[in-house]
Protein backbone atom coordinates (compact mmCIF):
# COMPACT_ATOMS: atom_id res chain seq x y z
CA UNK A 1 0.00 0.00 0.00
CA UNK A 2 1.36 3.41 -0.99
CA UNK A 3 1.51 5.82 1.93
CA UNK A 4 1.04 9.45 0.95
CA UNK A 5 2.36 12.22 3.16
CA UNK A 6 2.31 16.01 2.95
CA UNK A 7 5.25 18.33 3.52
CA UNK A 8 4.42 18.79 7.21
CA UNK A 9 4.39 15.02 7.75
CA UNK A 10 7.74 14.77 5.99
CA UNK A 11 9.40 16.91 8.65
CA UNK A 12 8.14 14.50 11.32
CA UNK A 13 9.53 11.42 9.57
CA UNK A 14 12.71 10.04 11.14
CA UNK A 15 15.71 9.81 8.78
CA UNK A 16 13.78 9.80 5.49
CA UNK A 17 15.58 8.89 2.27
CA UNK A 18 14.34 11.50 -0.16
CA UNK A 19 14.28 10.38 -3.79
CA UNK A 20 13.78 12.98 -6.51
CA UNK A 21 12.57 11.23 -9.68
CA UNK A 22 12.76 14.35 -11.86
CA UNK A 23 15.33 14.79 -14.62
CA UNK A 24 18.95 15.52 -13.79
CA UNK A 25 18.51 19.10 -15.00
CA UNK A 26 15.58 19.77 -12.69
CA UNK A 27 17.48 18.15 -9.83
CA UNK A 28 20.58 20.28 -10.47
CA UNK A 29 18.54 23.48 -10.48
CA UNK A 30 17.01 22.80 -7.05
CA UNK A 31 15.71 19.95 -4.94
CA UNK A 32 14.83 19.20 -1.34
CA UNK A 33 18.22 19.32 0.43
CA UNK A 34 19.63 15.84 0.95
CA UNK A 35 17.59 14.24 -1.83
CA UNK A 36 19.04 11.63 -4.20
CA UNK A 37 18.24 11.73 -7.90
CA UNK A 38 16.71 8.69 -9.59
CA UNK A 39 15.34 10.21 -12.80
CA UNK A 40 12.58 8.39 -14.63
CA UNK A 41 13.26 10.52 -17.71
CA UNK A 42 16.51 12.27 -18.52
CA UNK A 43 16.65 15.83 -19.83
CA UNK A 44 16.26 14.91 -23.49
CA UNK A 45 13.48 12.38 -22.84
CA UNK A 46 11.57 14.83 -20.69
CA UNK A 47 11.78 17.46 -23.43
CA UNK A 48 10.58 14.95 -26.02
CA UNK A 49 7.60 13.89 -23.92
CA UNK A 50 6.76 17.51 -23.20
CA UNK A 51 6.76 18.35 -26.89
CA UNK A 52 4.39 15.48 -27.67
CA UNK A 53 2.18 16.54 -24.76
CA UNK A 54 1.78 20.11 -26.05
CA UNK A 55 1.80 19.44 -29.81
CA UNK A 56 0.02 16.09 -30.14
CA UNK A 57 -1.93 14.80 -27.12
CA UNK A 58 -1.71 13.83 -23.48
CA UNK A 59 -2.43 10.19 -24.32
CA UNK A 60 0.38 10.00 -26.86
CA UNK A 61 2.79 11.63 -24.41
CA UNK A 62 1.92 9.02 -21.79
CA UNK A 63 2.50 6.22 -24.26
CA UNK A 64 5.90 7.63 -25.13
CA UNK A 65 6.76 8.10 -21.47
CA UNK A 66 5.83 4.51 -20.71
CA UNK A 67 8.01 3.21 -23.55
CA UNK A 68 10.96 5.24 -22.29
CA UNK A 69 10.57 4.34 -18.62
CA UNK A 70 9.76 0.62 -18.90
CA UNK A 71 13.30 -0.58 -19.75
CA UNK A 72 14.68 1.40 -16.78
CA UNK A 73 12.36 -0.02 -14.14
CA UNK A 74 14.48 -3.01 -13.01
CA UNK A 75 17.50 -0.77 -12.37
CA UNK A 76 15.37 1.90 -10.68
CA UNK A 77 13.71 -0.66 -8.41
CA UNK A 78 17.09 -2.13 -7.44
CA UNK A 79 18.53 1.31 -6.69
CA UNK A 80 15.47 2.28 -4.63
CA UNK A 81 15.59 -0.99 -2.71
CA UNK A 82 19.22 -0.35 -1.75
CA UNK A 83 18.41 3.19 -0.68
CA UNK A 84 15.51 1.91 1.41
CA UNK A 85 17.99 0.06 3.63
CA UNK A 86 19.05 3.42 5.10
CA UNK A 87 15.62 4.75 6.05
CA UNK A 88 12.03 5.18 4.86
CA UNK A 89 11.82 5.98 1.14
CA UNK A 90 10.01 9.17 0.13
CA UNK A 91 9.46 9.66 -3.61
CA UNK A 92 8.69 13.03 -5.15
CA UNK A 93 8.61 14.80 -8.50
CA UNK A 94 7.70 18.36 -9.44
CA UNK A 95 4.17 18.45 -7.99
CA UNK A 96 3.38 14.91 -6.91
CA UNK A 97 2.25 13.84 -10.37
CA UNK A 98 2.73 10.91 -12.69
CA UNK A 99 6.47 10.43 -12.32
CA UNK A 100 6.45 9.83 -8.58
CA UNK A 101 3.19 7.87 -8.86
CA UNK A 102 4.62 5.46 -11.43
CA UNK A 103 7.68 4.54 -9.40
CA UNK A 104 5.87 4.31 -6.06
CA UNK A 105 3.29 1.97 -7.62
CA UNK A 106 6.00 -0.28 -9.01
CA UNK A 107 7.86 -0.33 -5.70
CA UNK A 108 4.65 -1.10 -3.87
CA UNK A 109 3.98 -4.04 -6.21
CA UNK A 110 7.49 -5.30 -5.43
CA UNK A 111 6.75 -5.17 -1.71
CA UNK A 112 9.11 -2.28 -1.01
CA UNK A 113 7.74 0.16 1.60
CA UNK A 114 7.53 3.65 0.18
CA UNK A 115 6.02 7.06 0.83
CA UNK A 116 4.92 9.51 -1.87
CA UNK A 117 5.17 13.23 -1.18
CA UNK A 118 1.95 15.03 -2.03
CA UNK A 119 2.60 18.22 -3.93
CA UNK A 120 6.18 17.18 -4.69
CA UNK A 121 9.03 19.68 -4.79
CA UNK A 122 6.53 22.45 -5.54
CA UNK A 123 4.98 22.01 -2.08
CA UNK A 124 8.41 22.17 -0.45
CA UNK A 125 9.35 25.26 -2.44
CA UNK A 126 6.11 26.98 -1.37
CA UNK A 127 7.01 26.35 2.27
CA UNK A 128 10.47 27.86 1.75
CA UNK A 129 9.06 30.93 -0.02
CA UNK A 130 6.48 31.47 2.74
CA UNK A 131 9.20 31.32 5.40
CA UNK A 132 11.32 33.98 3.74
CA UNK A 133 8.34 36.23 3.11
CA UNK A 134 7.26 36.21 6.74
CA UNK A 135 8.67 37.71 9.91
CA UNK A 136 12.10 36.36 10.82
CA UNK A 137 11.79 34.25 13.99
CA UNK A 138 15.35 34.65 15.34
CA UNK A 139 17.45 37.37 16.82
CA UNK A 140 20.71 37.58 14.89
CA UNK A 141 24.24 37.88 16.22
CA UNK A 142 26.55 39.15 13.47
CA UNK A 143 30.32 38.66 13.45
CA UNK A 144 31.99 41.64 11.77
CA UNK A 145 35.62 42.37 11.01
CA UNK A 146 38.18 42.80 8.28
CA UNK A 147 39.15 40.03 5.87
CA UNK A 148 41.22 37.27 7.44
CA UNK A 149 40.34 37.86 11.10
CA UNK A 150 38.81 34.36 11.38
CA UNK A 151 35.05 34.96 11.27
CA UNK A 152 34.28 31.78 9.34
CA UNK A 153 36.62 29.81 11.57
CA UNK A 154 34.83 31.18 14.61
CA UNK A 155 31.48 30.09 13.21
CA UNK A 156 32.87 26.57 12.83
CA UNK A 157 34.16 26.53 16.41
CA UNK A 158 30.83 27.75 17.76
CA UNK A 159 28.91 25.18 15.76
CA UNK A 160 31.12 22.37 17.04
CA UNK A 161 30.27 23.54 20.55
CA UNK A 162 26.55 23.27 19.78
CA UNK A 163 25.76 26.93 19.15
CA UNK A 164 23.36 27.91 16.32
CA UNK A 165 26.02 29.19 13.92
CA UNK A 166 25.28 29.31 10.18
CA UNK A 167 27.95 29.72 7.50
CA UNK A 168 26.18 31.71 4.78
CA UNK A 169 29.27 31.71 2.59
CA UNK A 170 29.51 27.94 2.88
CA UNK A 171 25.90 27.56 1.75
CA UNK A 172 26.49 30.00 -1.13
CA UNK A 173 29.80 28.30 -2.01
CA UNK A 174 31.38 31.74 -2.20
CA UNK A 175 33.45 33.81 0.23
CA UNK A 176 31.62 37.00 -0.66
CA UNK A 177 34.54 38.89 -2.23
CA UNK A 178 36.28 39.42 -5.55
CA UNK A 179 38.22 36.21 -4.81
CA UNK A 180 35.14 34.56 -3.33
CA UNK A 181 34.78 31.70 -5.81
CA UNK A 182 38.46 30.72 -6.04
CA UNK A 183 38.78 26.95 -5.80
CA UNK A 184 35.14 26.36 -4.86
CA UNK A 185 33.49 25.24 -8.11
CA UNK A 186 29.91 25.92 -9.09
CA UNK A 187 27.62 27.85 -6.74
CA UNK A 188 24.04 26.73 -6.02
CA UNK A 189 21.06 28.30 -7.76
CA UNK A 190 19.03 30.85 -5.81
CA UNK A 191 16.33 28.25 -5.15
CA UNK A 192 18.88 25.70 -3.97
CA UNK A 193 20.56 28.27 -1.70
CA UNK A 194 17.23 29.21 -0.13
CA UNK A 195 16.41 25.54 0.46
CA UNK A 196 19.76 24.95 2.20
CA UNK A 197 19.31 28.08 4.30
CA UNK A 198 15.75 27.15 5.22
CA UNK A 199 16.94 23.74 6.44
CA UNK A 200 19.56 25.44 8.62
CA UNK A 201 16.86 27.53 10.27
CA UNK A 202 14.66 24.46 10.74
CA UNK A 203 17.62 22.68 12.34
CA UNK A 204 17.93 25.46 14.91
CA UNK A 205 14.21 25.78 15.59
CA UNK A 206 13.77 26.44 19.31
CA UNK A 207 16.84 28.65 19.64
CA UNK A 208 16.12 32.33 20.31
CA UNK A 209 18.98 33.48 18.08
CA UNK A 210 21.36 32.46 15.31
CA UNK A 211 24.96 33.55 14.59
CA UNK A 212 26.20 34.55 11.15
CA UNK A 213 29.07 36.41 9.57
CA UNK A 214 28.38 39.86 8.17
CA UNK A 215 27.56 39.63 4.46
CA UNK A 216 26.42 41.88 1.68
CA UNK A 217 22.94 41.32 0.29
CA UNK A 218 24.56 39.33 -2.52
CA UNK A 219 27.03 36.51 -1.87
CA UNK A 220 28.53 35.58 -5.21
CA UNK A 221 25.61 34.62 -7.44
CA UNK A 222 22.95 34.29 -4.78
CA UNK A 223 21.03 36.80 -2.70
CA UNK A 224 20.30 36.66 1.02
CA UNK A 225 16.49 36.73 1.52
CA UNK A 226 15.25 40.15 2.58
CA UNK A 227 13.85 39.14 5.97
CA UNK A 228 17.16 37.50 6.90
CA UNK A 229 19.24 40.42 5.64
CA UNK A 230 17.12 42.95 7.52
CA UNK A 231 17.44 40.93 10.73
CA UNK A 232 21.22 40.88 10.23
CA UNK A 233 21.31 44.67 9.90
CA UNK A 234 19.24 45.07 13.07
CA UNK A 235 21.01 42.36 15.06
CA UNK A 236 23.75 42.38 17.70
CA UNK A 237 27.06 43.34 16.10
CA UNK A 238 30.27 41.68 17.34
CA UNK A 239 33.66 42.97 16.18
CA UNK A 240 36.51 40.55 15.54
CA UNK A 241 40.05 41.70 14.87
CA UNK A 242 43.56 40.24 14.64
CA UNK A 243 47.06 41.40 13.73
CA UNK A 244 48.17 41.50 10.11
CA UNK A 245 50.61 38.59 10.50
CA UNK A 246 47.91 36.18 11.62
CA UNK A 247 45.51 37.42 8.97
CA UNK A 248 48.09 36.90 6.22
CA UNK A 249 48.86 33.39 7.45
CA UNK A 250 45.20 32.46 7.70
CA UNK A 251 44.38 33.60 4.16
CA UNK A 252 47.54 32.12 2.65
CA UNK A 253 46.84 28.73 4.19
CA UNK A 254 43.23 28.78 2.98
CA UNK A 255 43.82 29.80 -0.62
CA UNK A 256 47.12 28.14 -1.51
CA UNK A 257 45.80 24.74 -0.42
CA UNK A 258 43.15 24.87 -3.15
CA UNK A 259 43.70 23.25 -6.57
CA UNK A 260 44.18 25.73 -9.40
CA UNK A 261 44.13 28.56 -6.86
CA UNK A 262 46.90 30.64 -8.44
CA UNK A 263 45.34 30.61 -11.90
CA UNK A 264 41.95 31.64 -10.53
CA UNK A 265 43.51 34.33 -8.31
CA UNK A 266 45.20 35.84 -11.37
CA UNK A 267 41.87 35.95 -13.18
CA UNK A 268 40.21 37.61 -10.20
CA UNK A 269 43.02 40.19 -9.96
CA UNK A 270 42.02 41.59 -13.34
CA UNK A 271 38.72 42.65 -11.81
CA UNK A 272 40.65 45.00 -9.51
CA UNK A 273 42.23 47.06 -12.28
CA UNK A 274 39.56 49.77 -12.01
CA UNK A 275 40.08 49.98 -8.24
CA UNK A 276 43.84 49.60 -7.90
CA UNK A 277 45.12 50.48 -11.38
CA UNK A 278 47.21 48.47 -13.85
CA UNK A 279 50.55 49.12 -12.13
CA UNK A 280 49.38 47.84 -8.76
CA UNK A 281 47.71 44.76 -10.26
CA UNK A 282 50.88 43.98 -12.22
CA UNK A 283 52.89 44.30 -9.02
CA UNK A 284 50.51 41.94 -7.23
CA UNK A 285 50.85 39.42 -10.05
CA UNK A 286 54.64 39.47 -9.64
CA UNK A 287 54.37 39.09 -5.88
CA UNK A 288 52.08 36.10 -6.30
CA UNK A 289 55.05 34.31 -7.89
CA UNK A 290 57.74 35.68 -5.64
CA UNK A 291 56.33 36.16 -2.13
CA UNK A 292 52.88 34.84 -1.20
CA UNK A 293 52.92 36.47 2.23
CA UNK A 294 53.77 39.91 0.86
CA UNK A 295 51.17 39.48 -1.90
CA UNK A 296 48.52 38.75 0.73
CA UNK A 297 49.63 41.56 3.02
CA UNK A 298 49.48 44.17 0.27
CA UNK A 299 46.11 42.92 -0.89
CA UNK A 300 44.77 43.32 2.65
CA UNK A 301 46.30 46.74 3.25
CA UNK A 302 45.62 48.26 -0.18
CA UNK A 303 42.27 46.68 -1.07
CA UNK A 304 40.35 44.78 1.58
CA UNK A 305 40.90 47.00 4.63
CA UNK A 306 39.94 50.24 2.85
CA UNK A 307 36.94 48.44 1.32
CA UNK A 308 35.44 47.14 4.58
CA UNK A 309 37.05 49.67 6.94
CA UNK A 310 36.46 47.80 10.19
CA UNK A 311 38.58 48.77 13.21
CA UNK A 312 41.63 46.61 13.85
CA UNK A 313 41.30 47.21 17.58
CA UNK A 314 38.51 47.44 20.19
CA UNK A 315 35.78 49.95 19.35
CA UNK A 316 32.85 51.28 21.37
CA UNK A 317 30.44 50.91 18.44
CA UNK A 318 30.08 47.14 18.94
CA UNK A 319 28.36 45.01 21.56
CA UNK A 320 31.59 43.06 22.10
CA UNK A 321 35.11 43.14 20.63
CA UNK A 322 37.20 39.98 20.26
CA UNK A 323 40.90 39.62 19.50
CA UNK A 324 41.10 36.39 17.52
CA UNK A 325 44.84 36.05 18.07
CA UNK A 326 43.80 33.55 20.77
CA UNK A 327 41.10 31.45 19.05
CA UNK A 328 40.22 28.96 21.78
CA UNK A 329 39.91 31.47 24.60
CA UNK A 330 38.04 33.92 22.36
CA UNK A 331 35.54 31.25 21.28
CA UNK A 332 34.96 30.42 24.93
CA UNK A 333 34.52 34.11 25.75
CA UNK A 334 32.00 34.58 22.96
CA UNK A 335 30.12 31.47 24.05
CA UNK A 336 29.83 32.88 27.56
CA UNK A 337 28.57 36.17 26.14
CA UNK A 338 25.92 34.39 24.05
CA UNK A 339 24.75 32.27 26.99
CA UNK A 340 24.45 35.36 29.19
CA UNK A 341 22.63 37.61 26.75
CA UNK A 342 20.52 35.21 24.68
CA UNK A 343 20.14 31.92 26.54
CA UNK A 344 19.95 28.57 24.78
CA UNK A 345 17.46 26.44 22.90
CA UNK A 346 14.06 25.63 24.36
CA UNK A 347 14.28 22.11 25.69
Amino acid sequence: MIREINIQDLHELANPVLVDVRSEGEFAEATIPGAINLPLLDNAERAEVGTIYTQVSRARARELGLSLVSPKLPALVKAAQELGEHGPLVMFCWRGGMRSLVLTQVLDLMGIPVYRLLGGYKAYRKQVVNFFQGGFPFQVVVLRGNTGVGKTEMLGRLRQEGYPAIDLEGLANNRGSVFGDVGLGNPPSQKAFEGLLYEEFRHFNGWPYIIVECESKRIGRVTVPQNVFQAMQEGTQILMYDDITNRVRRLRDEYTALPQAFAEIRQALQRLVKTLGHDKVNQLNRLLDEDEDEFTRQLLVDYYDPLYAYPNEPHSGYAACLNYAYPESVARKLGEYLDKHFGSAER
